[in-house]
């Protein structure tokens, strides 16, 4: 077994939410308004788009709002293990998360009324975790 290995993760200020819209909808314009994080999942069931909470119509189904984690850096994609190890802390305190992988980096999505808890337990697990800086 490998020793665990220690990450930064940087908490985004803005939140987002997760939407769903049909599966040949246009992606909307508002989903295009400045977020931490915006993506953009089609299949053949759903458009699913990340983007920034404030600007979900009240009419679209929409889970969040979430607060973002960006993992620091770029990842090496033969690394094994890296969500695992990021997930674990947050289970054992049953906090839900949204994840995403980008070319670069992975995202946790935490509900926003539970970031500070997933925080302090990543930093119990020695884990790394910058506060956005106050605007």
């Amino acid at each position: 077994m490998t020793a665990a290995r220690t990450w930064t993760l940087h908490r985004h200020s803005e939140q987002v939410a997760v939407c769903a819209l049909p599966p040949n909808a246009e992606v909307p314009a508002w989903a295009a308004e400045p977020a931490p994080l915006q993506a953009v999942v089609r299949t053949a069931a759903e458009l699913s788009l990340v983007c920034a909470a404030g600007g979900v119509p009240a009419d679209v189904p929409a889970l969040g709002p979430y607060v973002c984690f960006e993992v620091a850096g770029r990842l090496d994609p033969a690394l094994v293990g890296v969500l695992a190890e990021l997930l674990a802390p947050l289970a054992d305190e049953e906090i839900s998360v949204l994840t995403l992988s980008t070319y670069g980096t992975d995202w946790v999505l935490v509900p926003a009324a539970q970031a500070d808890a997933a925080g302090t337990a990543w930093r119990r697990r020695r884990q790394v975790v910058l506060d956005p800086v106050p605007a």
